[in-house]
């Protein structure tokens, strides 16, 4: 069968492989700080231009975007009725700072039993290039690809991707394929492959409450007006029921839909309540009741304070009402939540709740919707034999509690579902300091890729 062949070369050169990530890993393509790493971001991007050019792919060149620029790249020859597979990464990395916390440098890529340590292991260069060596493969033992493939790799995956959804939308035609391939998540766990098949969306707040002109004697004036600090927690404590944990904002919940699927999977690949406990550290859990912990970190919305700030916050006392108070608040949501709707019931809502004599201002800073891949769908079927051919055990299916805003993304303006098959693990420290990948699950992780190339070129899309 060809595939032997394809797996033979990935074998055969797997040094040459862990090598050249070790390129790649070792510029500073840190997005965030563009005064300082700005023309590294560009270098990096030129390199994995470069990297799928020797590959062998086609059409390779840089998009430029007003910010960062995106590596498009691909490869037409299948032949007709051959489906296209286009594949998205990133290339460029969080800050590596504390830099005194990493054992060894963050951009001097070093194997520490067995994982390879370097910022960007994980989170995405690793696995985003696996993919650029699967293609490879192919094309150096057979001069051609199964299926029709597309690249496109991004650098500002890391600070919110904003010129990211226009791009898609000017290269929409150029774009066009029947399934989108991802590895930006994680397995289950060492030894166990897993696809994630939902992904929750994200709407992130800020939120200003204003009072008097200017910061006040407490004891002048104390009892006389709204503190804004206190009109601004109680308004937020007003956004959940305390004894159901439900979120109370108006239709929050219009449009989710749970099924029994749902909860099977999440019971079959979840941990119990007691896992979480354990891991946190805390005595009792809390949440939406009628849900488990796994549940409600996966397949259920939620409300969070992620910050609040405002008066007096220096060493000993000092006795004020502060003018104004701030708070940053997040939703994660689920399919069938609407950001835009739930955005301006928020707004009304907080507003009506708030104590009278202040203003309160709502500043939405991003918005993104969740996604839901069938657990039927014909690339799933190819990515559940990839992996198991790969790992020699049957992959189990994630619904993932963070966000990948682009897999919406793709669903709205593609008309297409996403693969998220990930190579990486929780425990790897993705933006953290010691950031590593597994040097077996980056060598797999080319496998796998290799293999579900094989795969998919065999099912219907």
């Amino acid at each position: 069968m060809p595939e032997d062949a394809v797996i033979s070369y990935v074998k055969a050169n797997q040094e040459r492989n862990l090598q050249q990530l070790f390129d790649l890993l070792r510029i500073p393509s840190v997005s965030a700080q563009p005064a300082k790493h700005g023309k590294d971001v560009e270098r990096c991007a030129t390199f994995v231009a470069d990297s799928l050019r020797d590959a062998g792919m086609e059409n390779v060149r840089l998009v430029q975007t007003p910010g960062n620029p995106i590596v498009y790249a691909d490869w037409l020859h299948a032949g007709e009725g051959a489906p296209t597979v286009l594949v998205y990464g990133h290339y460029d990395v969080q800050p590596p700072e504390p830099l005194d916390l990493w054992t060894s440098p963050p951009f001097e890529p070093t194997i520490r039993d067995g994982k390879l340590y370097a910022r960007g292991a994980t989170d995405d260069k690793g696995q985003m290039f696996a993919h650029v060596k699967a293609v490879e493969a192919h094309l150096k033992t057979h001069g051609k690809l199964p299926v029709n493939v597309k690249f496109f790799i991004e650098g500002e995956e890391e600070v919110g991707s904003k010129n990211l959804d226009r791009a898609i939308e000017e290269l929409r035609k150029e774009l066009a394929c029947d399934v989108v391939l991802v590895s930006d998540t994680a397995m289950k766990g060492e030894g166990q492959p897993a696809i994630t098949y939902s992904l929750r969306g994200l709407i992130y707040f800020q939120v200003d409450v204003t009072g008097p002109s200017s910061d006040l004697h407490s004891g002048t004036w104390g009892g006389s007006l709204a503190n804004p600090n206190e009109a601004l927690v109680q308004a937020l404590a007003k956004m959940k029921d305390p004894k159901t944990g439900k979120v109370k904002i108006p239709g929050f919940y219009d449009g989710i839909k749970v099924t029994k699927e749902d909860r099977a999977a999440v019971a079959k690949s979840g941990y119990p309540d007691s896992y979480y406990k354990k891991s946190m550290a805390i005595k009792a859990l809390w949440g939406e009741k009628g849900w488990s912990a796994a549940e409600r970190t996966s397949i259920r919305p939620t409300f969070e304070v992620n910050g609040i700030y405002g008066g007096y916050q220096g060493d000993g006392a000092k006795t004020v009402i502060p003018a104004h108070a701030h708070a940053k608040v997040s939703m994660r949501l689920v399919g069938g939540q609407n950001p835009e709707k739930i955005t301006r019931s928020f707004e009304k809502y907080l507003k009506s709740v708030a104590l009278p004599g202040v203003e309160v201002k709502v500043t939405r800073l991003s918005a993104g919707f969740g996604a839901k891949v069938p657990l039927d769908h014909p690339a799933m079927q190819a990515a559940t034999k990839a992996l198991s051919d790969t790992f020699g055990k049957k992959p189990v299916y994630l619904a993932e509690g963070g966000s990948i805003p682009v897999v919406a993304t793709f669903q709205k303006l593609l008309g297409v579902n996403t693969i998220l098959m990930g190579f990486g693990l929780h425990d790897e420290n993705l933006h953290a300091p010691d950031e590593h990948i597994r040097v077996a699950n980056y060598q797999r992780g080319i496998e796998a890729s290799a293999r579900f190339l094989h795969e998919v070129a065999k099912v219907p899309l």
